[in-house]
């Protein structure tokens, strides 16, 4: 495998690490990124959903002993179970969904149009969550482990819209938690745990149907992919847990605004052949 193809795989793991927990749609960044750089195919659409492993690896790093406290905990210990039946709780809704119409989503909405409006539109939804955040009573539920099932649930829903390229997953849930009384910590935090089935399940889905477009010469390409994206997931969250510890998201929802809007000039005026 050619160098230039190990520097585009590694350029989109880098992509995938850095958007992936933060609110501003991985999935819209990684399409834009692979119009650029020519790499449109089936192959890199499946690529695209794999590399998310490298990002969910990170959180599994970060929060391992958590995760681990949980799973030894669910014979007999009430909170480990309440814990990993609002994980699945928030994820069943995404998950049927996904399964669902995932086909028509991918070849239907998987354009830059799309992920530019994505953008937008979760921008302003963001800054009015905010705006609503700055002015609600302080009293806030601020432990992951108080999380009531219809908080799981409505998170669960609200995840849903990610189906859509650039409106963002952990926008979605982050923003989507805040809105139904989390603290913007817990949001976060669960927008994470919420994460490891859903991409998990994803990348297995999408590597089992679409398995006869690879060959072992993919390895390279899907590792260095892979890898790129674990690193840089790593740096993404810690960074972001102490940047929610004292900072709003509407930097986030001012930089979607923008960027959709730049995608849209740019595509229309010509400047840029985005792939349709």
């Amino acid at each position: 495998m050619d160098l230039a193809l190990l520097l585009k795989a590694a350029l989109m793991g880098l992509v995938e690490g850095l958007t992936e927990f933060l609110p501003i749609s991985s999935t819209g960044h990684l399409i834009l990124t692979a119009a650029l750089l020519n790499l449109p195919d089936e192959r890199t659409k499946v690529f695209e959903v794999v590399i998310q492993t490298g990002a969910i690896l990170a959180i599994v790093g970060l929060y391992g002993q958590r995760l681990l406290a949980t799973l030894r905990g669910l014979p007999r210990e009430r909170t480990a179970q309440r814990f990993a039946a609002h994980v699945l709780l928030g994820f069943f809704p995404a998950a049927l969904a996904g399964f669902l119409f995932i086909g028509p989503i991918k070849a239907w909405l998987f354009n830059a149009w799309v992920v530019a409006a994505g953008f937008i539109a979760g921008g302003l939804a963001m800054l009015w969550v905010e705006h609503r955040y700055a002015r609600a009573a302080p009293a806030r539920l601020d432990d992951v482990d108080a999380l009531r099932w219809t908080h799981a649930l409505g998170v669960g829903l609200i995840q849903c819209l990610a189906l859509v390229p650039g409106v963002s997953r952990s926008g979605a849930t982050i923003i989507g938690g805040m809105a139904l009384g989390l603290s913007r910590r817990v949001a976060t935090e669960f927008s994470f745990f919420l994460a490891i089935p859903m991409l998990f399940g994803a990348a297995a889905y999408d590597l089992v149907k679409h398995r006869a477009l690879l060959s072992s010469a993919d390895v390279p390409f899907f590792a260095v992919g892979l890898g790129v994206s674990f690193v840089a997931a790593w740096v993404s969250v810690k960074w972001l847990l102490r940047y929610v510890a004292s900072h709003t998201f509407v930097p986030f929802a001012w930089y979607r605004i923008a960027f959709g809007a730049l995608v849209l000039l740019t595509g229309w005026m010509g400047w840029v052949q985005w792939t349709p």
